[in-house]
């Protein structure tokens, strides 16, 4: 009688499984590239919770937007700013009122040698290097956030003969990670490990010195009536994934 019983069991739950298992579904997600890190875990820890897979790519945010503009197969943006999303909600590409800041994006000047940037980024003004990297601020909101710490410091015109372009946040920490640059601006997020900055040197740059780095999520038309793409998003308010955001150092939308 026991061995039927535990047969009749596990024939039960043979079948919830089975049948949740046909209902999980894949999204297409776009994802700015200073959240490769954070998102790569989040979207683990999501499958594992709700059965969904999110097949991720990484990239520039603006050539996003344009991608989608143009017939762009994704269905739910993570953006590195909240004027892709919006632009995008107002242009109907994106199912309205499903806009909402997921994350606030930190700026900070890096570089791979050790005590080479100081604490306040004095080095900005004292010089002495070749190149400096940061994000096309036509392409990278974080390229922008970098563009505003110098004008704001009044070193804008100064450098800009030695900057060296990255297409999008990942690209510009590969220029500073190879050498191709002595330092950069880079997010918070690429170099950050164990809450500080994990090898090398850098200054993290305060709020004050730029406008918020607001980076929003939204869900796309194609992903209307996906239910795994509904689930990512709220999955990204969940507490699981909130504090795999503040692990990467980033600050948490009030």
């Amino acid at each position: 009688m026991f061995k039927y019983k535990s047969l009749s069991l596990y024939l039960s739950l043979l079948l919830l499984a089975l049948s949740q298992n046909s209902l999980a579904a894949t999204t297409l997600v776009a994802v700015a590239a200073n959240f490769s890190k954070p998102m790569t875990e989040i979207a683990a820890e999501f499958e594992k919770s709700t059965g969904h897979t999110a097949k991720l790519s990484f990239g520039s945010s603006g050539k996003f937007v344009s991608q989608m503009e143009n017939g762009g197969p994704f269905e739910v943006l993570l953006s590195a700013d909240e004027k892709g999303p919006e632009k995008l909600e107002k242009s109907g590409f994106a199912v309205p009122n499903t806009r909402f800041i997921y994350a606030l994006g930190k700026l900070v000047l890096w570089s791979t040698t050790p005590g080479y940037i100081d604490d306040q980024g004095k080095i900005l003004s004292t010089g002495g290097f070749k190149h400096i990297a940061l994000a096309d601020p036509k392409l990278a909101p974080y390229g922008v956030a970098a563009v505003e710490v110098l004008k704001k410091k009044g070193l804008f015109e100064k450098l800009q003969p030695l900057f060296v372009l990255g297409e999008n946040i990942a690209q510009t920490h590969q220029f500073v990670s190879t050498s191709n640059a002595e330092l950069g601006f880079v997010a918070l997020s690429q170099v950050i490990e164990n809450g500080k900055i994990g090898s090398g040197s850098g200054w993290i740059v305060p709020s004050s010195e730029h406008a918020p780095i607001q980076q929003g999520a939204v869900l796309l038309k194609n992903g209307a009536e996906n239910p795994a793409a509904l689930a990512l998003l709220n999955y990204l308010k969940s507490k699981p994934a909130l504090a795999i955001i503040e692990k990467y150092g980033y600050d948490l939308p009030k």
